[in-house]
């Protein structure tokens, strides 16, 4: 709670969970992680987020959207120079690429990076990036002070609107900075989140991350892991207040008896039930049968997380309406649930495009569904 109350981050208890195999949950071993799958990603955020969904949002924006991300990306020089640091919990970060002018409209971004040649050495070219980027969660770890430690981040690269390239930006380069800390969020306040500037910012040829104009790719499929991992989070928090409501059903007297015996509280709880379960159902099918390297799987991730986005808010609201007075007020596990939940239908694709996407995607299948 008061990590909550005074937005205040939890960074040692992020690096203790490097010692346990989870900040490289999807990592090879051979670069320090635990080589595990898609299931086990979903497993951990659901566990995570039923505990703390801020907290879960930070390991998420370092453990799939940075770490995953390089793991699947990068070179193997790149993998061996970062990744068992990144595993291991010594360095944490994100990855940037929303912008104060470009969310949903991620392409429209207007972050450039242009490539400076040193000398006749191609090997000494770098890039300068300018730009800002805005709601990156871990974008700084120590109150606002200064940058997390390492972002993966996108930039455009060339004159067409898909031209975009990936770079490693560290904490502590010239011109990179930390614009703003931004507070007195809604929910995830546990969570930090900043606006992040790069200003002539320098960035060696060996920090850029596959191809150059080629990041398209890699940021549409890590979007779908991403989806992945938010709609485990919206199980989590489905699940801890399905549970918070059926405690206080048992010991809350009424009229002469527990809560259970009434029908409008019946109603609540099982429905709540009935929807964690289909969303359960639907996002522990999708990570079972999905292969981390691969792409196309952006209707189901889409669909997951639209749903549990939108279910595990209404049950936190049902939950606060079953406790009554109790759910509205800070002290309560709901309460904050609540706020939390909100997040899921903005962060990672909003609700609205998850529509368009789906509705695309929809159409374009030749196929009638079985």
């Amino acid at each position: 709670m008061e990590y909550n109350r005074e937005e205040k981050f939890n960074l040692p208890l992020l690096k203790q969970l490097g010692d346990l195999g989870l900040l490289g949950l999807t990592v090879p071993e051979t670069y320090g992680g635990s080589g595990m799958d898609a299931t086990a990603s979903v497993i951990v955020h659901e566990e995570l987020s039923t505990s703390d969904p801020a907290f879960c949002l930070s390991y998420l924006a370092h453990s799939l959207l940075l770490v995953h991300n390089l793991s699947i990306n990068s070179s193997h020089k790149q993998k061996e120079k970062w990744l068992p640091r990144a595993c291991a919990g010594d360095i944490i970060g994100g990855m940037a690429m929303s912008e104060p002018g470009a969310g949903t409209d991620v392409l429209g971004m207007s972050t450039k990076a242009t490539k400076q040649s040193l000398d006749t050495t191609s090997t000494n070219d770098c890039w300068t990036l300018n730009g800002r980027k805005m709601w990156i969660t871990n974008g700084t770890l120590d109150g606002g002070l200064t940058t997390g430690d390492l972002f993966l981040t996108y930039a455009k690269t060339g004159p067409e609107r898909q031209d975009i390239t990936a770079f490693l930006v560290e904490k502590g380069m010239p011109g990179f900075e930390l614009g703003q800390q931004i507070r007195d969020k809604l929910g995830m306040r546990a969570s930090p989140t900043a606006e992040l500037v790069l200003d002539n910012v320098e960035i060696p040829s060996h920090n850029v991350i596959g191809e150059v104009n080629g990041a398209t790719l890699c940021m549409m499929r890590n979007l779908e892991v991403e989806r992945l991992g938010l709609a485990a989070m919206g199980l989590g928090i489905a699940r801890r207040s399905i549970n918070v409501m059926k405690e206080y059903a048992s010991q809350r007297q009424a009229f002469g008896s527990d809560l259970w015996k009434f029908g409008q509280i019946q109603q609540m709880i099982t429905t709540s039930y009935a929807e964690y379960m289909a969303g359960r159902t639907y996002v522990y099918a999708l990570a079972n049968r999905l292969d981390l390297e691969s792409d196309g799987n952006g209707l189901d991730a889409d669909g997951a997380k639209l749903y549990c986005a939108q279910m595990a808010k209404e049950v936190a609201d049902r939950s606060i309406q079953v406790l009554g007075g109790y759910g509205y007020v800070g002290d309560s596990a709901v309460e904050r649930l609540w706020r939390d939940a909100k997040l899921l239908e903005i962060g990672g694709g909003t609700n609205e495009s998850h529509h368009k996407n789906m509705a695309r995607d929809l159409k374009a299948m030749p196929q009638e569904l079985e």
